[in-house]
């Protein structure tokens, strides 16, 4: 998200610094599945992740190859006839937004995807998904920023807000007129009135099994999953990587901030997963870790002007959707920076849109 905004920020002509911690793509960023995915939980979301994956598209080939991007597509599976119900009109959704989308019934689900269970009853295929390598696509943002003027300080920490900039944990002050805070989960940390929570979540990764799968699957109970309440969550999420690599999903807690494994929701999670790709049972599984999701209380991202201190701006709370907005935020926030037309309605995702927030 910084990378990107940075990037934004530079192209138009601004005197940019890039802050980074630790490390290009580490936090969030290198805990993420790297999905670039259409989501429909509100016509602000789907708006929002359609310009993600446009801006994507073109910034690709800058990029590189080292962005690992693969436009494998997303098949979201129906389990029963049922969840086969909500496939239509989801469908109808799509492309009244633009996006591409084909049902599927159970001859040809299975047709694109025989590693899945029978008797699932159908799905729906969104061709222009993609996926890319999450800590690469960090780093190459904030080189191309660089190339395109910014200056890169990594390793830099930043302490404080100041009046007119930041304090830096060495006690350095660094002068700004402007500041964007896209610091996911960590934006607390500067600024602990943000409607921002932590949402914790498991990934595992197995060996490789090349052409096991071809495309992205999901289950349609996700969004159920995404967008729950405070319980524990797992839904089924299923990743091919271009090296023959499998990237298995997800979980969903609250209240847990430690970045221990949590086994019981490993088990959980492969488990729903066996349940869709039996096959998994053969292909071992070479690591697990936990990253932290940023979530608002509407699963709609912060982004723009922070009311309390004038020159602060946001690009966080993103929850799982931060790979695929990030070049839609960055876009959207240098619109709001300098004055311009934003691509899209920014009201929905502005911070003042919480009562609380606005009166302050």
């Amino acid at each position: 998200m910084g990378g990107a905004c940075a990037l934004a920020l530079a192209r138009q002509g601004c005197r940019v610094g890039l802050l980074e911690a630790e490390g290009w793509g580490l936090g969030a960023t290198g805990a993420a599945m790297g999905h670039l995915v259409a989501l429909d939980g509100s016509p602000e979301e789907l708006a929002l992740c359609r310009l993600g994956l446009e801006r994507w598209k073109e910034l690709a080939p800058e990029l590189g190859a080292a962005l690992d991007m693969t436009t494998c597509g997303t098949l979201w599976v129906a389990a029963d006839d049922e969840e086969m119900e909500l496939v239509r009109p989801r469908c109808e959704t799509y492309r009244a937004a633009g996006i591409r989308a084909e049902l599927l019934d159970a001859a040809a689900l299975r047709g694109l995807e025989p590693c899945l269970a029978t008797g699932l009853a159908g799905g729906m295929l969104v061709p222009g998904d993609a996926v890319v390598y999450p800590p690469a696509g960090a780093r190459l943002l904030a080189e191309a920023a660089a190339r395109a003027g910014a200056e890169l300080l990594c390793g830099r920490r930043v302490a404080s807000l100041e009046p007119e900039g930041l304090r830096l944990d060495d006690g350095t002050r660094l002068p700004a007129g402007r500041v964007v805070i896209a610091a996911g989960s960590d934006s607390k940390r500067l600024l602990p009135d943000l409607p921002l929570v932590k949402r914790k979540g498991h990934l595992a990764i197995t060996d490789r099994r090349p052409g096991f799968l071809r495309h992205q699957l999901v289950e349609l109970g996700y969004l159920k999953s995404a967008h729950a309440s405070r319980e524990d969550s797992v839904a089924f999420n299923l990743q091919p990587r271009p090296n023959g690599q499998l990237l298995l999903g997800s979980s969903r807690q609250f209240g847990d901030e430690s970045p221990d494994l949590r086994p019981h929701l490993l088990q959980r999670m492969i488990r729903r997963a066996l349940a869709y790709v039996p096959g998994l049972a053969e292909v071992p599984v070479l690591r697990a870790w936990t990253g932290f999701r940023p979530t608002t209380p509407d699963h709609r991202p912060l982004i723009g002007p922070w009311p309390h201190r004038p020159g602060v701006f946001l690009a966080c709370g993103h929850e799982g959707l931060g790979i695929t907005t990030a070049p839609a935020t960055a876009e959207l926030l240098t619109a709001w920076i300098l004055g311009q037309a934003p691509p899209l309605d920014p009201a929905p995702y502005l911070p003042s849109r919480f009562p609380e927030v606005a009166r302050a």
